[in-house]
């Protein structure tokens, strides 16, 4: 499937989940890895808000792209971040859904507001 750059210049994203490893089974605890360089991933739960609408995501990042640091409820930013979408057949339903990915996570600042008070 194709995957679909993701422009967060606009938003303010929040982190609401702290990184933790990535399961690919649950059953057996092993830990998800890159197809291509074999390091170990993390998820984050973020809130992304934009244009005054907010949506609770799932973001997975190489270990290595989990900046120091990182507040619970604090603004990140998310550089390469894709969506890439996925359907799949579980327990004979069919399911789909959309994946996001990011090269790191990194302390970032509150934006500006026009007219807010100092």
């Amino acid at each position: 499937m194709r995957t679909i750059r993701v422009e967060t210049s606009a938003a303010t994203i929040l982190l609401t989940e702290a990184p933790e490893p990535k399961v690919r089974d649950r059953q057996t605890g092993e830990i998800a890895k890159d197809a291509n360089t074999g390091e170990a991933l993390m998820t984050i739960g973020v809130v992304y808000i934009e244009d005054g609408e907010s949506s609770l995501v799932k973001v997975t990042i190489p270990e290595s792209g989990v900046a120091e640091a990182l507040a619970l409820g604090a603004p990140v930013s998310l550089p390469g971040l894709l969506a890439r979408p996925w359907e799949s057949v579980f327990n004979g339903q069919q399911r789909h859904g959309i994946a996001y990915r990011a090269a790191a996570v990194t302390p970032a600042a509150f934006p500006n507001v026009a007219g807010a008070a100092a």
